[in-house]
């Protein structure tokens, strides 16, 4: 059965443990060249508008839903700072931010400082409950792909970024292998693509995020949007992470292979992340 957005199902791709290891690489899709004959608007219009490089990773071993959760999260807060829509990586603007408000009552400070500090907890309590709302959804139901789209709106983004756990054989936390490591595997991989470099500086703008689950979940943070299609304008950036070598054998299968992917649907997160500049 045909997965949303055209992937296969990933119970059918957990379960299925053994697979070729691709070293992380960057692919792109070149655009391909138009029609001879076909010219004008409508030529142009029916092209491509953006490459669609992708990023493989291959764990060697299983990983927990914890994890998997962890790797949306970190993957967002990098985005947004690659992306300019934080003026410091999600760690040290924290970390400043809340230095800042302890020493607020003490210290007057100019006003634009202030009105920064403002904008700078108010990005942090949000990011912090889509966190919280993530782990939630993680808990509950199988994630097989996480979106992250920047700017525009859900349906035509400037930039999007998606997480594809669909090849993850999801383990216990006892056996599966370290959380710590795997997101450093990832973040090694995206590096050495070097995906970010080339991009234009993007303005300040709104973040969406959606992912998918089981329609019967239970999610409430979380928006159900049966209807929707991924967007196929627009930058794209594919991040493919998968399980190989020594996977438990019992890993995934149970509680993938006990529902069709039909019964999997996009969820939205309510709130649409705000950037700032310093």
């Amino acid at each position: 059965m045909a997965a949303p957005g055209g992937t296969r199902s990933p119970g059918v791709a957990a379960a299925a443990a053994p697979c070729s290891p691709p070293s992380p690489l960057l692919t792109a899709e070149t655009p391909p060249a138009p029609e001879r004959g076909r010219v004008g608007r409508r030529s142009r219009r029916s092209a491509p508008t953006a490459l669609s490089p992708a990023v493989s990773v291959v764990f060697p071993g299983s990983v927990s839903r914890e994890s998997c959760c962890r790797f949306a999260c970190e993957l967002l807060k990098h985005v947004l700072h690659q992306r300019q829509q934080l003026p410091l990586p999600y760690e040290q603007l924290a970390y400043f931010c809340q230095r800042a408000a302890q020493v607020g009552d003490v210290i007057k400070k100019p006003s634009s400082v202030g009105l920064a500090s403002k904008k700078c907890q108010q990005v942090l309590v949000e990011l912090e409950g889509v966190f919280q709302q993530l782990e939630v959804m993680f808990s509950l139901t199988l994630v097989p792909r996480v979106l992250i789209l920047l700017g525009g709106n859900a349906v035509s983004p400037k930039e999007l970024y998606e997480l594809n756990l669909e090849g993850i054989c999801v383990g216990s936390a006892e056996k599966s292998l370290k959380t710590t490591s795997c997101v450093r595997k990832l973040f090694h991989s995206l590096f050495i693509a070097d995906v970010f470099s080339e991009l234009k500086a993007l303005p300040v703008t709104g973040t969406v995020v959606m992912l998918q689950g089981h329609r019967n979940c239970g999610a409430e943070w979380f928006r159900p949007k049966l209807n929707y299609k991924v967007p196929t304008r627009g930058r794209k950036l594919t991040i493919n992470l998968s399980c190989d070598g020594d996977v438990d054998t019992s890993a995934s299968a149970p509680q993938t292979l006990t529902s069709a992917w039909e019964d999997y649907i996009w969820f939205q997160a309510p709130v649409t992340l705000k950037g700032f500049h310093e």
